[in-house]
């Protein structure tokens, strides 16, 4: 049985309100878009979560509704910029067979760079922009068995190579 991994940076946030908390920062035009295209390409691809785990920061959950996928969904300030370590301990607790995790850089770069087993061969993998998403599999029947270096990547995408 295996298991499979969404991992996406939240879209293009506002920075209109210079004095807006970090946290409230809503999604820009730019980020709007760039969530709708990354949800069709999920769509198109056949990558469906059926749980999502989604830090409680409002550019991450505008991201998800962007998007338009729609499954169980976890809001958590859990992922709200945590560690590469820390979004290892919150996904070793999910029960989906497919997760979203919608979350922040650095840690979302940090932890991409250590869950794969080798990177795609992309100019963008590692610093891992606004709305990036990597597609993983992983070769365990629960989360808690995930360790670092154990993914396969199966896509990895931005939203500028996107159409739309």
């Amino acid at each position: 049985m295996t298991r499979t991994l969404i991992l996406t940076r939240h879209a293009k946030s506002s920075w209109a309100d210079p004095a807006q908390d970090d946290h409230d920062r809503p999604l820009n035009d730019r980020g709007t878009g760039s969530a709708r295209r990354i949800g069709d390409w999920l769509r198109d691809k056949g990558h469906l979560p059926d749980q999502v785990l989604c830090s409680s920061a409002r550019r991450t959950r505008d991201t998800l509704k962007g998007m338009g996928i729609e499954a169980p969904t976890e809001v958590t300030s859990d992922l709200y910029h945590v560690t590469g370590n820390q979004i290892l301990r919150v996904l070793s607790g999910a029960t989906g067979q497919t997760v979203l995790l919608l979350g922040h850089n650095p840690g979302i770069a940090a932890f991409a760079a250590q869950i794969v087993s080798e990177p795609p061969e992309h100019p963008r993998f590692a610093d891992f922009p606004t709305c990036a998403t990597l597609v993983a599999r992983f070769d365990i029947d629960d989360w808690s068995k995930l360790a670092w270096r154990m993914g396969e990547v199966i896509d990895f995408v931005i939203p500028r190579e996107l159409p739309g």
